[in-house]
């Protein structure tokens, strides 16, 4: 047995030892918030406080996530705008470069907006704002994705034409209400009516630096060409749609390159901007309106984006711009040092945790303890409004989101004859758990169904109708159920004859062959 022994000890040499210490979290009063006034994150790593997230103490509800590919990025994402739809009834806008959320948007109800793909953003359009105003919101943004800045005579050129159409059209420059005579709103011109003022102007032969005009019009020309004329016809896209539609995806996959990207997620960017601040501030609870920019590089790199001017608008307006990229160096020092939160998730280079460290200004502990990240962990800084004594960077033992439910496709291209595929779609999706209740109504138990599954899983979830019609009646599906499931996902009783059709070809070829096997090797 021990002996219990007293000694003295100087004050001094008490202040050494660390005898309790408090781990590098905020106290609890500040991690577990209201529940019907945050949104549940997770729970952190060293003492496991459950984490509600809410701006209230932060300078600002703006944030900002990094992670690489498979870090659990966009799985956060999707939980935090479906818990804060719930929790602040949150209207939730993701301006989608790649189109990586459209699946999901529609799979939970959501609208889905495609720019390319038959919708039009009119870069004219006003949004609430004087024409002068809006000119100069237009030449910084092709100040951003061209170099018209280097050519100050091209610059003048340019704003005197939009200048003039808009004149042409009876717009007053410094009014922000438009209408006629009637009462009726005034139709804004477009950058096709920009282009037919300089080429008019250069047609008359009288300007005297010619190579100046052309290379003006030769630079706008690029968005007005037939096919091409995204952002150079009325719009067709509404700001209400955009903000109070509940979940909305603004597919931009369907435009031809980066650059048009970046013009119309500027675009909507100062419409937004400009709409929250006529609504202006209110003392409701939340969020009344979330934007998600994710991989937005071209726009979030540079400092006069209008993603870093948003930011630095901190507190005035009830919405919150989240931007999210899975290299941070692609997100402006400026947006890390003014949002409200950031997520930092898995990060695999030394240099991308360089930049974050320097711009965040968080321990060589929490370094150390970012390099060794899983899937769904990640570290939370803070920027609280007022001064704390305590760390405002910490560790969350993993995000703990909804599960997402997954989506099954069956490609329908080879039950299409010659030039019927035009017009149909190429697949037809389904959820994982609605095909398992259904081959459990089959009658097929559940080793089958989960050969099934895998089937899909291995096919990175896309089998072909034919294949999949032709493994049911192996599995003995009577065509009376497989009819019935077909008609429920939405193909129609012609395409449904066409399918069982080229089924039969395709069993009378499968000589004691293994439909599984002949799926997975086609």
């Amino acid at each position: 047995m021990g002996r219990l022994k007293i000694s003295k000890v100087s004050n001094k040499e008490i202040s050494r030892r660390n005898i309790l210490v408090h781990p590098p979290e905020p106290p609890m009063h500040v991690l577990f918030k209201d529940p019907s006034n945050s949104i549940f994150i997770g729970r952190t790593k060293m003492l496991h406080v459950p984490f509600y997230w809410t701006f209230q103490e932060t300078t600002n509800p703006h944030i900002a996530a990094c992670g690489i590919t498979g870090s659990g990025k966009s799985y956060f994402i999707k939980t935090f705008l479906v818990r804060a739809s719930f929790v602040w009834n949150s209207n939730s806008l993701i301006i989608d470069w790649a189109g990586e959320y459209k699946a999901w948007v529609r799979q939970t109800g959501g609208k889905v907006i495609s720019l390319g793909k038959g919708s039009y953003l009119n870069l004219l359009d006003l949004g609430g704002m004087k024409p002068y105003n809006r000119i100069k919101q237009v030449m910084r943004t092709l100040a951003l994705l061209t170099d018209v800045d280097k050519y100050p005579e091209q610059k003048r050129l340019t704003e005197q034409a939009i200048e003039k159409a808009y004149v042409e059209n009876k717009f007053r420059m410094d009014v922000k209400e438009q209408r006629d005579e009637l009462g009726k709103p005034l139709t804004p011109p477009t950058l096709k009516d920009v282009v037919r003022i300089l080429e008019e102007m250069s047609s008359m032969g009288t300007y005297e630096f010619p190579a100046e005009l052309d290379n003006a019009i030769y630079r706008l020309r690029q968005f007005t060409r037939p096919g091409e004329d995204f952002f150079a016809q009325q719009s067709t896209v509404s700001m209400d749609d955009l903000t109070t539609s509940g979940l909305v995806d603004l597919d931009l996959s369907g435009l031809p390159d980066e650059t048009f990207r970046a013009l119309g997620a500027l675009a909507i960017l100062q419409f937004l901007k400009e709409r929250m601040r006529m609504v202006g501030w209110s003392k409701k609870k939340g969020i009344d309106l979330i934007i998600v920019l994710d991989e937005a590089w071209k726009i979030g790199k540079d400092d006069n984006s209008d993603a870093v001017m948003i930011i630095r608008e901190g507190r005035k307006y009830n919405f919150a711009l989240f931007v999210a990229s899975q290299n941070p160096t692609d997100i402006s020092e400026a947006i890390f040092s003014n949002v409200g939160t950031t997520f930092i998730l898995k990060v695999k280079f030394d240099k991308f945790l360089n930049y974050l460290q320097n711009t965040l200004n968080f321990s060589n502990f929490m370094r150390s303890e970012i390099m060794k990240f899983g899937v769904g962990q990640c570290a939370v800084d803070m920027a609280f409004a007022a001064a704390t004594s305590f760390p405002s960077t910490f560790l969350l033992d993993k995000i703990e989101g909804e599960e997402p439910s997954k989506e099954f496709f069956l490609d329908m291209e080879s039950a299409y004859e010659g030039k019927e595929m035009m017009d149909m779609a190429r697949s037809i999706s389904f959820l994982k758990e609605n095909m398992k209740k259904r081959l459990l109504g089959f009658g097929l138990d559940e080793s089958r169904i989960e050969e099934v599954i895998s089937l899909f899983d291995k096919k990175n979830r896309h089998i072909d109708v034919i294949s999949f019609v032709v493994l049911l009646e192996r599995y003995g599906v009577a065509r009376s159920n497989i009819t019935s499931f077909l008609k429920e996902v939405g193909v129609d009783d012609a395409t449904i004859i066409n399918i069982f059709t080229k089924a039969d070809r395709k069993k009378g070829g499968l000589v004691g062959g293994d439909i599984t096997q002949v799926i997975l090797e086609e």
